[in-house]
């Protein structure tokens, strides 16, 4: 290239880079004067929006299935009405409700679609209808999937526009009626349930006065109310499993199985109860306030599989985290009175013990747990024990004395006794000889 060519292109580089640079300096205004900036994307549009609290029905149809219908009452509760009437889940409704009452779209497919049948939206594969307090119904009419499966097609009843919905809207719509019926084997209130009894291994029943719970049968002890809650939770937490063919294989295991127990719950509405049996490894059910019969966890199974002993409190003492105010002790010729005013044990006379001494002897008192419990075997009493708690109210008389081959407790007013470690008894007979005034 000569230099008169050179030249000119010079000119006409300096020219664009020229133009460049003021057309990014002074970008064209709008007819209102101002500097254009790019619009916002618009929102989905919103496709429905409801008052949740003014819904009193809701209708669900599903392409070859009954319609099922779900409506509140004046108290608010939800039922089943149709194809039968049962118990509803009430967080399955919820979630329906919550969806509905404010359905935003993904995006508006069609203004005014001409065939909605391309979107299936001419036999929908789920219709849902909503009524209100003033009989206003919406229908939403949910097609087929979108071509990239990350949502689907839907459209109001009487709208010509078409939307898509995520996914997971139409998962919370799409609901049949195992979804919707009340998986609980037991509705029972467990706060409310007074009394327990089971029908197993043994005749056992429970009584709850307050917060305590009680042996009644086979006679009346003291009950490990842990173990008795654990046993009410796992009871009134039983599922039902629904599909088809869960049922099939339940009702034949259910006839083919082995009684495991029968539980009754009582309430001051009425009595519930449920029916376990166990086929090889599986455990099946049968309640009186669900039709057919359900697998259900092995937890259930178990726990429910238990024997008196199970259930009964192995504490020797009640005192807990109550600390006595008196011990009395009679150990052969010896007797020991201490009453703790404040800080300090006192003998009757008035005397002061160490407290080193004492408080070795309460913990260990305290933490007497049996292994098991007997019928017979008490010899003759080594140590009687009075324990006085709970600002006098509690008094618990124990005594103590050898078995052939472990240490027993006898409670006052319990004809059984507790087994115990075998070196309990020397344990505590020691503690008591170390007992030192201050």
């Amino acid at each position: 290239m000569n230099s008169k060519g050179l030249t000119i292109a010079t000119i006409v580089l300096a020219a664009l880079l020229g133009l460049l640079y003021w057309s990014n300096r002074h970008k064209p205004a709008d007819t209102t004067g101002t500097i254009a900036t790019p619009s916002p994307a618009e929102p989905a549009p919103v496709i429905l929006t409801l008052n949740e609290a003014d819904i009193n029905k809701i209708e669900l149809k599903k392409k070859g299935a009954d319609q099922i219908v779900v409506t509140r009452d004046s108290n608010g509760k939800w039922q089943i009405t149709a194809p039968k009437s049962m118990g509803v889940d009430e967080s399955v409704v919820t979630g329906i409700l919550s969806s509905l009452s404010s359905l935003n779209s993904e995006r508006l497919v069609e203004e005014k679609a001409a065939n909605p049948a391309r979107y299936g939206l001419a036999e929908p594969a789920v219709e849902v209808t909503v009524t209100d307090k003033n009989n206003t119904a919406h229908k939403l009419l949910l097609g087929d999937d979108t071509p990239t499966g990350s949502g689907s097609y839907a459209q109001l009843a009487g709208d010509a526009r078409v939307f898509t919905i995520a996914s997971f809207t139409k998962g919370s719509l799409d609901k049949g009626l195992n979804d919707l019926r009340d998986k609980r084997l037991i509705t029972a209130d467990t706060d409310k349930v007074t009394r327990i009894e089971l029908i197993g291994k043994q005749s056992i029943e429970f009584s709850r006065d307050k917060e305590q719970w009680q042996i009644l049968k086979p006679k009346p002890l003291r009950a490990d109310g842990v173990k008795v809650e654990e046993l009410l939770r796992k009871i009134t937490e039983a599922r039902m499993e629904t599909t088809d063919a869960d049922a099939a294989k339940a009702t034949s295991g259910f006839a083919a199985g082995s009684t495991v127990a029968t539980a009754k719950l009582t309430t001051d509405t009425g009595t519930q109860q449920i029916e376990v049996k166990k086929d090889k490894d599986n455990y099946y059910a049968k309640s009186s306030v669900a039709d057919g019969v359900y697998k259900v966890p092995s937890d259930l199974g178990e726990a429910l599989d238990k024997k008196l002993s199970d259930f009964r409190n192995k504490k020797v003492f009640d005192f807990g985290f109550n600390d006595p105010s008196k011990l009395e002790i009679q150990d052969g010729s010896k007797t020991y009175s201490l009453s703790k005013k404040g800080e300090d044990w006192t003998s009757a006379e008035g005397k002061k013990f160490d407290k080193t001494t004492v408080q070795p002897l309460v913990e260990r008192l305290g933490d007497l747990s049996a292994t098991d419990f007997a019928d017979s075997g008490f010899g003759s009493s080594a140590l009687q024990i009075t324990v006085t708690s709970s600002d006098g109210k509690h008094v618990e008389k124990v005594a103590l004395g050898k078995g052939s081959k472990n240490t027993l407790a006898r409670r006052e007013g319990e004809s059984s006794f507790y087994v115990l470690d075998e070196k309990t008894l020397d344990d505590i007979e020691k503690l008591v000889s170390n007992l030192k005034s201050s």
